[in-house]
């Protein structure tokens, strides 16, 4: 029932953002679709949520300023979200159905069945488009469907977990569950698991009855990493404070400053993801602490910008 409601709110928040000729803050989006929740903070997150997981299905929503406490507002541009008209005859469509059907799992997957349905010849050229098939796949879904306890390696120890939950998400399948050695929910890429992926008994668990792992998984790609969590602090000059608290919440916001500035704290967990956030921002942002992060991120850019030897290799 919550997936469903969600994802009637999906649908209706992006009629919503199509429909109006003016950017829409958060408050204005929660007053005309249903399903936010009361409270600010609640609702600001529900929003960043729904805002990401559309952007990762490809709906452009644009950010626009706007005359208002909440100083930015939310729109779908219907010149980038439809398609012109392409005034395809009967079979250039037909080849465009094809094209969209050939996007299954790895090469060969579902070839046949497309065969035997009538929609593609035998010999027909392979998609230009597929999602990752691995061998811990099938197992993995078995496991939930069975809710039981899976055991793998993974960066060299052996983890025991509850599966709750699999999703894909930029080119990446990804277990979500709870680790029974540590009593906390945890995220594993699958591709990287080791070794054999041995499934437990079945029914030896079962999963809270609100988990929704797209909302388990954790929405910053800097905090999916394998390693230790660095409490990160960034400070953000005033011409981009508004902008990224309103991404961040303003929970990560550490220090305010005079000048319109702020100092965000992030967990980070992947030093690249974290890196290539802050470069986006270009100079409106620096790392300023910890020490050591600040010197990594340092001597990356320096390595960036050494001038190139005449092999390719960096500069003398």
């Amino acid at each position: 029932m919550e997936r469903r409601d969600r994802l009637e709110r999906l649908t209706n928040l992006v009629l919503v953002l199509l429909d109006t000729e003016r950017p829409l803050t958060i408050h204005q989006v929660a007053a005309a679709v249903t399903g936010y929740p009361e409270g600010a903070e609640a609702r600001r997150q529900a929003f960043a949520r729904d805002k990401r997981t559309l952007r990762e299905e490809g709906i452009p929503i644009a950010v626009e300023p706007v005359e208002s406490e909440e100083q930015w507002g939310y729109r779908i541009r219907s010149e980038d979200y439809y398609l012109p008209a392409l005034g395809l005859d009967h079979d250039e469509q037909v080849a465009l159905n094809l094209a969209v059907a050939g996007v299954h799992l790895d090469e060969g997957s579902g070839r046949g069945a497309l065969v035997k349905l009538g929609v593609a010849d035998a010999d027909s050229p392979s998609p230009v488009a597929s999602l990752p098939s691995l061998p811990q796949l099938p197992r993995l879904h078995e496991a939930l469907r069975a809710r039981a306890s899976v055991r793998f390696g993974y960066r060299g120890e052996q983890r025991r977990i509850e599966p709750y939950g699999l999703l894909f998400r930029s080119g990446f399948w990804y277990l979500v569950g709870r680790d029974q050695a540590r009593l906390a929910l945890r995220t594993f890429r699958v591709d990287r698991m080791d070794g054999r992926l041995v499934v437990g008994e079945a029914g030896a668990f079962e999963p809270p009855s609100d988990f929704d792992a797209a909302t388990a998984f954790p929405e910053e790609p800097w905090r999916l990493g394998e390693g230790e969590v660095t409490l990160a602090e960034v400070l953000i000059d005033q011409w981009q404070a508004a902008l990224v608290e309103a991404e961040l919440g303003e929970s990560a916001v550490l220090e305010r400053r005079r000048d319109g500035s702020i100092v965000v704290r992030l967990e980070v967990a992947n030093e690249d993801a974290f890196r290539s956030w802050v470069l986006g921002l270009l100079d409106h942002a620096v790392v300023v602490g910890p020490a050591p992060l600040r010197q990594r991120v340092k001597v990356w850019l320096e390595t960036a910008a050494a001038p190139a030897g005449p092999l390719g290799g960096p500069g003398r």
